[in-house]
Parts: C-alpha cells; sequence; structure tokens
C-alpha cells in the first residue's frame, strides 16, 4: 500500500508537467507532446482500474450479509413514495416511505419467504456473453 500512498501523493503534480509552453512546433516536438498526452491517457485508465479493483477489494471485505437490517422487498408507489419490508434479526416490519418521514406499517407475525430467484437484470457482460453464445449457435 505504500507504492499507492506515494502515487497519490506525486498527482498533484502531473498538471505542473502537462503546463510547458508550446512555442515551437517541430515534427519530434509533436512527437513528445504525442507520446506525454499517451502517457498520460495511460496513467489516468489505470488509475481507475487500479481504483475499481480496489473498490472490489473493499467491498468484499464487509459482505452485505453480515448486516443487521436486511431488505427484503420494496415496491414503488410514486415518484417519491415507497413500500418497504426490512427484517431485523428475526422480525420483519413493513415500512412506508416519503421524502423526510419513514412510518412503521404493521410488524409481521409470520415472515415473508421470498424463494431466491436470479436477478432480474443481470450484469452487463454476463448478457452481452449469453447473447453473443445464442448468436453464434444461431449461426452455426
Amino acid at each position: 500500500m505504500g507504492r499507492f500512498a506515494a502515487f497519490l501523493l506525486a498527482l498533484p503534480a502531473l498538471p505542473a508537467l502537462a503546463a510547458e509552453p508550446a512555442a515551437s512546433m517541430s515534427g519530434s516536438d509533436m512527437g513528445g507532446q504525442i507520446t506525454k498526452l499517451l502517457f498520460g491517457l495511460l496513467l489516468v485508465v489505470g488509475l481507475i482500474f487500479l481504483l475499481a479493483w480496489l473498490l472490489r477489494r473493499v467491498q468484499q471485505l464487509n459482505p452485505r450479509d453480515a448486516q443487521a437490517i436486511k431488505l427484503v422487498s420494496s415496491r414503488s408507489l410514486g415518484p417519491r413514495d415507497r413500500l418497504v419490508l426490512v427484517q431485523v434479526g428475526g422480525e420483519q416490519i413493513l415500512l412506508g416511505m416519503s421524502p423526510g418521514r419513514i412510518t412503521p406499517l404493521h410488524v409481521l407475525k409470520d415472515p415473508v419467504i421470498l424463494p431466491d430467484a436470479e436477478p432480474a437484470s443481470p450484469e452487463f457482460a454476463q448478457r452481452l456473453m449469453e447473447l453473443l453464445g445464442k448468436d453464434q449457435k444461431d449461426r452455426h
């Protein structure tokens, strides 16, 4: 993690490197400018991938299933109003939510058990691979 911290400390110096005036644009200067531009672009893309990787690592360290309050179901009643069924320990509570207000409506005696179904919207990459796989099967 020490390298990452050193990299973050060096980030404020990057704009100073890019602020070099371009008084004369000969062929070799143009090549140097393009090289600097590509290096900067690769640096930014690398930083994005690094931050995405770190975000996934942090989310794996704190799994969502370990939470004491779980969202069981949610239903929209209008543009700003919702019904939410939450589970706290062994109890399920139906909540009415509106802007600036959360109202407990009912504590269920018998908890609602939902079947574990596949998510309604799979991840983009997975869905794309499924579509590409079906497309390849149709061609053969």
